[in-house]
C-alpha cells in the first residue's frame, strides 16, 4: 500500500507550517487587539507595501484647524486658515530567525519522543511576538537608547517632547525621579488632561456608540504600585466598580484590560520601556515609561505575501540531510508618527 508523506521542503508542507507558524505568532501578540487597518485603530496599518513593489510608505497627517472662523459682516474669500500637513515615512527591511532540530533521519531525533520540529514552530512564533512588542514599545515610549534596528523595527524612534510628556512629583525629567515618585492615579488625569486640551492633543479612540477612549500601558511594576495603593480614590476604590456597559465586550481593546479609569483602559505589558536621561540619552533603569495612546498612535506596514498574520516558513536540510534548519521570517517595519510642530 502506498501512503502520502509530506516532507521536509515538501512545497505543501512548508506551506502548512508556514500558516501554522502565523497562528503561533498571532496568538502570542499581545498588542493585536490594537491593529486596524483604519484611522481610528491605535496601531494603523498601512497596506501599500502588501500590494505592491516598495520598501517604503510615505503617508500625510493633518493638524486640527485653530482658525476663528466667520460671522456677518467679514470676508471669508482671501482669509482661509492654511492646513497643517506634515508627514513620516515608513521603511520596511527583512527580519527573521531560525531553529536547528535533529532531521528525521538522525539518531538524535530517534532518541526523543517530542516533535522538535513543532516546539521550533512554537519558540519562533513567541519570538516574533516577542520582538513586534518590542517594536511597538521602542516607539511610542520614544525609547531612543535603542540603537539596533531590528529591535525598534528599521525607522529610528523619535524622543517625545515635553509637551507630552509629565512626571509624578515635583520632578521634570525622567532622572530626577526617585523611589518616592510612585505611579498613581492622578498621572492618569494629568495625562488625559494634556491629551485634551494641551498644545498637542491627541485624538482619542472613538468606540461604536460613539464614546471616546485612550489607552494607556503600564510595566508591571507600575500595577503592582498601583494595585497596593488602596488610599481614597486610587486603585482600591475604583476597582470596587467593575467596568460596565457593552463596549467592554464588543471591542477588542478591553480583552485583557486591567480596568478603565476616566475613559482611559488601563492595559499593560512588561515591554514598556526604561526612562532616558534628557542631558546624556542614557536608559534610566529605576524608571518605566508608561504610555498613553490616542488614534494612529502608530503605524505599521508589511511587504508583498506578509502581514500581521502570515509569515514565510523555511526549511533547509545539508550535510546528506542530518541537519536540519528551520526558520520564520518576514518583511515589516514600524514607526511612531511624527508630531506637528
Amino acid at each position: 500500500m502506498a501512503y502520502t508523506n509530506f516532507g521536509v521542503n515538501d512545497a505543501s508542507s512548508v506551506k502548512s507550517w508556514a500558516r501554522e507558524l502565523s497562528i503561533a505568532a498571532r496568538d502570542t501578540l499581545e498588542i493585536a487587539p490594537l491593529i486596524g487597518e483604519h484611522e481610528n485603530a491605535i496601531i494603523h496599518l498601512k497596506t501599500e507595501t502588501q500590494k505592491s513593489p516598495g520598501d517604503r510608505i510615505r503617508f500625510s497627517l493633518l493638524s486640527r484647524l485653530s482658525g476663528d472662523g466667520f460671522s456677518e459682516g467679514e470676508a471669508a474669500l482671501g482669509n482661509a486658515e492654511a492646513m497643517s500637513l506634515f508627514t513620516d515615512d515608513i521603511l520596511i527591511n527583512e527580519l527573521g530567525n531560525t531553529v536547528a532540530p535533529p532531521a528525521d533521519s538522525t539518531i538524535d531525533h530517534q532518541r526523543i519522543i517530542h516533535d522538535l520540529r513543532g516546539k521550533a514552530k512554537m519558540l519562533l512564533g513567541l519570538w516574533f511576538g516577542d520582538r513586534m512588542a518590542k517594536w511597538f514599545f521602542n516607539q511610542v515610549c520614544g525609547y531612543t537608547p535603542e540603537t539596533r534596528a531590528k529591535y525598534f523595527g528599521f525607522n529610528a524612534p523619535t524622543a517625545p517632547t515635553s509637551t507630552r510628556q509629565v512626571w509624578a512629583g515635583t520632578a521634570a525629567n525622567d532622572q530626577s525621579l526617585t523611589s518616592s515618585d510612585t505611579f498613581t492615579l492622578d498621572l492618569l488625569l494629568k495625562a488625559r488632561e494634556r491629551a485634551v486640551v494641551g498644545e498637542s492633543k491627541i485624538r482619542p479612540l472613538r468606540l461604536k456608540g460613539g464614546q471616546d477612549v485612550y489607552v494607556c500601558y503600564l510595566h508591571d511594576y507600575q500595577v503592582r504600585t498601583l494595585k497596593s495603593n488602596f488610599s481614597t480614590g486610587q486603585w482600591g476604590d475604583i476597582q470596587k466598580a467593575a467596568m460596565q456597559g457593552g463596549q467592554v465586550e464588543k471591542n477588542p481593546i478591553f480583552k485583557g484590560a486591567l480596568g478603565m479609569y476616566d475613559n482611559i483602559v488601563l492595559r499593560r505589558s512588561q515591554d514598556v520601556t526604561q526612562g532616558v536621561n534628557a542631558s546624556t540619552g542614557a536608559a534610566v533603569s529605576t524608571v518605566r515609561r508608561a504610555v498613553l495612546l490616542g488614534a494612529q498612535a502608530c503605524c505599521m506596514a508589511f511587504g508583498q505575501n506578509n502581514g500581521p498574520t502570515k509569515y514565510r516558513w523555511t526549511e533547509e536540510l545539508d550535510d546528506h540531510g542530518r541537519k536540519l534548519e528551520v526558520g520564520g521570517w518576514s518583511i515589516a517595519g514600524r514607526p511612531a508618527p511624527s508630531s506637528p510642530t
